[in-house]
């Protein structure tokens, strides 16, 4: 074989590889994408802890200490 083929075929297996390994991370990246919650975030004025509730709920009481609170806003 000539140094130019494999020279070619070095440089077709390394971009081969990349490829593969770029799908794999695509495809990992969908997964916990697709896994993401709408859940509002809360943080207890009260206790501190910090739950989710419901994406439709303005107001949520704290399973902690029974506080009523509004959600939290990063």
């Amino acid at each position: 074989m000539s140094p130019e083929s494999l020279i070619s075929f070095w440089i077709l297996g390394l971009l081969g590889t990349l490829a593969a390994i770029a799908f794999r991370n695509e495809l990992r990246r969908r997964r916990v994408e697709r896994e993401v919650s709408e859940d509002r975030i809360f943080r207890c004025s009260n206790c501190g802890l910090v739950y989710t509730d419901d994406a439709e709920v303005d107001r949520s009481r704290c399973p902690g200490c029974g506080r009523t609170n509004v959600p939290f806003v990063f």
